[in-house]
C-alpha cells in the first residue's frame, strides 16, 4: 500500500468513527542528516504495520518541540507506527560500526529504526525524530527490524524519568503497538517507540567510515557535528581538536550523572555512544538498588565489563576510539597527531571526577568545596556498600538527617550495623557545620540532587507483564505520572519509593532485540 493510500485510509477512518471529517495534525520536518551524502545512510521508509494503536503520545514533549497534534488516537497511531509520514519527511536507515563488548563490528547501522528528519523547536534547538521498531534495513543482519512491547514501554518510561531527573538523554514522543507478534524466546506483542535526540550520531559513526578509510567523509560529518551540537567551536584554531575537547567534556558530565542516581547502562558499546552526550539505547538499563559497585543486570554482560562502577572506564576506552577516528584531522603527522589526541583523552578522569564530586556534594548538602570531600563521600558509598543499604532511599533520608539528628535512627534502620552510618555521620555533620548554607537552603539542595522515585526495576517488570499479560496499561500510566515528579514526596508516589522485596527482585534485565 502506498503511502498516500494509507494516508486516505486513515483519513477515512477516523472520519467515520467521530463522524466527521478528520482532524488535522502537523508535524512538519526538515531532512536535516538527510542531506548528507548517501553512503551515510540507506534511503527507505517504515515498513508499514497490520493494526497500529497508541499506547501513549507525549504532549507535553510536543509542545516543546513545537508540533500541533490534535485528532482522533487513530490518527496519531498511524503517524507514530510510520504507516503516515509527515510532511517533509525523508525517511533514512543510518550507518554505522561498532566496538561491542570490545570486538569491533565494521557495520552495524539502524537496524530496525528510521529516522524521518528533524524539527527546530521552540527552544531553537533542532531535535532529530526516529521511528525505533519500524521494520528491517539493510542493517538489520538477519534480524526482524522490529520492538517487542516489553522494551519500548522500558525505554518510553527510563528516557522520560532521565529527562525528569535532569539528564541529558534521548527522549520519547510516542509508543505505538503494531497489532503484530515478534518473536524472541516466545512471541510477544509488537510496538514502535518514537524518539527524539538532539543528534543520533554515535561514536560508531565515525568507525563506519574509519575503517574505511574515508577520511573526507570522517570530516564531512566531523563538520555536521560541530555545526549541529558544538558551534562555539568551529572557529578554534583547531576545530577538530576542540570538537573531542567537547565530546569528552559532556561524556565525563553524563556518566558522572548517571552515577550520581545509580543508573547503569548495561551496553556501553561504542554505537551506543552519542556524540551529543545524551544518554542513547535504554536496552538492559537498569537502577541500582542496594549499592554495589559490581552491580551488573545486562543478561549479555556476563564479564561484568559495563558494571556500575566500570562505566567511567568503558567512556573513557569509547572516547580514545573517537579520537582514533579523528586522528587524520588533527594533523598530517600521524604522531603528533596521536600525541595530540592522547593529552586530551588524559584529561577525562579528572573531569569526570570534578562532575562526579559535584554532584556528590550536592548529594550530601554541601555548598563549597573542601579537600576531604572527596573522602567524605567515597566514605559514605563504603557505608552502604557494606550494609547493602539502598542507593536512592539512604541518599533521600540524608536530607532529613540533615536537618535534625534525631532523624539518624530512621535512616540507620536500613543499614546491617547502625555504628558504621553513625560514624560517619559524625565527619559529616563536622563538614556541615564548616559550610555556609543555611538549613532551609540546604534542604532545598538536597532534595533537588536526591531523588525519592526512580524507575525501580521491579516497578518496570510490573508494568511490563501486567502491559504483554493483561493488556492492562493502567501501571504504566501510573509509574509515568510517578517518574514525572521524581524530587517530590507526595502520597500518590509512596510506594513507588520503596525498594523492592526479596521476591521482588530484579536480576537480570535484557535487551530485547
Amino acid at each position: 500500500m502506498s503511502i498516500d493510500s494509507l494516508k486516505a485510509a486513515a483519513a477515512a477512518a477516523d472520519a467515520a468513527a467521530t463522524g466527521a471529517s478528520a482532524p488535522q495534525s502537523v508535524l512538519s520536518l526538515q531532512a536535516g542528516y538527510a542531506l548528507l551524502p548517501e553512503t551515510f545512510f540507506a534511503r527507505l521508509a517504515p515498513t508499514p504495520v497490520a493494526r497500529p494503536t497508541l499506547i501513549k503520545f507525549n504532549a507535553a514533549l510536543a509542545a516543546e518541540l513545537g508540533f500541533e497534534l490534535t485528532g482522533h488516537a487513530d490518527t496519531l497511531a498511524q503517524l507514530f507506527s510510520g504507516n503516515v509520514l509527515p510532511p517533509g519527511a525523508a525517511p533514512i536507515a543510518t550507518a554505522y560500526a561498532g566496538h561491542q563488548f570490545g570486538g569491533f563490528v565494521p557495520q552495524l547501522g539502524d537496524g530496525r529504526a528510521i529516522l524521518l528528519g528533524e524539527v527546530t523547536g521552540r527552544d531553537g534547538v533542532i531535535r532529530e525524530i526516529q521511528l525505533k521498531g519500524s521494520g528491517r534495513t539493510p542493517f538489520s543482519r538477519g534480524g526482524d527490524g522490529r520492538a517487542a512491547l516489553g522494551p519500548v514501554l522500558r525505554e518510553y518510561l527510563v528516557s522520560e524519568a532521565m529527562h525528569a531527573l535532569g539528564i541529558p538523554t534521548t527522549r520519547s514522543l510516542a509508543a505505538v503497538r503494531t497489532g503484530e507478534t515478534v518473536y524472541r524466546e516466545r512471541a510477544l506483542p509488537g510496538a514502535i517507540v518514537t524518539r527524539v535526540a538532539r543528534s543520533h550520531v554515535r561514536v560508531g559513526t565515525f568507525q563506519f567510515f574509519a575503517a574505511r578509510g574515508d577520511v573526507e567523509s570522517i570530516r564531512c560529518l566531523a563538520d555536521h557535528v560541530l555545526e549541529r551540537l558544538y558551534p562555539e567551536s568551529r572557529g578554534a584554531a583547531h576545530p577538530y581538536l576542540e570538537l573531542l575537547r567537547a565530546v569528552l567534556e559532556r561524556q565525563a558530565a553524563l556518566v558522572a550523572a548517571w552515577m550520581n542516581v545509580g543508573f547503569i547502562h548495561g551496553v556501553m558499546n561504542t554505537d551506543n555512544m552519542a556524540v551529543s552526550g545524551e544518554t542513547i539505547d535504554f536496552g538492559p538499563c537498569a537502577f541500582m538498588d542496594a549499592y554495589d559497585p559490581a552491580a551488573v543486570f545486562s543478561s549479555i554482560d556476563g564479564r561484568g565489563r559495563y558494571a556500575f562502577a566500570n562505566q567511567p572506564n568503558a567512556a573513557v576506552w569509547n572516547l580514545a576510539r573517537f579520537a582514533e577516528t579523528l586522528l587524520p584531522l588533527l594533523d598530517a603527522q600521524t604522531p603528533r597527531a596521536a600525541e595530540l589526541a592522547t593529552e586530551v583523552i588524559a584529561r577525562f578522569p579528572a573531569r569526570f571526577e570534578h562532575h562526579w564530586l559535584e554532584g556528590m556534594r550536592r548529594k550530601l548538602g554541601i555548598a563549597t568545596a573542601e579537600p576531604g570531600d572527596l573522602e567524605l563521600a567515597r566514605g559514605f558509598l563504603e557505608v552502604l556498600h557494606r550494609n547493602e543499604a539502598d542507593f536512592t532511599l539512604s541518599f533521600r533520608q540524608l536530607a532529613a538527617s540533615a536537618g535534625h539528628p534525631r532523624h539518624d535512627a530512621q535512616l540507620a534502620e536500613g543499614f546491617a550495623s547502625a555504628p558504621e552510618f553513625h560514624a560517619w555521620a559524625v565527619a559529616w555533620r563536622a563538614r556541615l557545620a564548616r559550610d555556609p548554607l543555611e538549613a532551609e537552603s540546604r534542604d532545598r539542595l538536597m532534595r533537588g540532587a536526591n531523588p525519592a522515585v526512580i524507575p525501580r526495576n521491579h516497578r518496570i517488570e510490573a508494568v511490563i507483564r501486567a502491559a504483554v499479560e493483561a493488556d492492562d496499561f493502567a501501571p504504566f500510566e501510573r509509574l509515568s505520572v510517578a517518574l514525572s515528579s521524581p524530587f517530590v514526596d507526595g502520597p500518590d508516589t509512596a510506594a513507588y519509593r520503596q525498594p523492592p522485596l526479596a521476591e521482588e527482585r530484579v536480576t537480570q534485565t535484557f535487551c530485547g532485540t
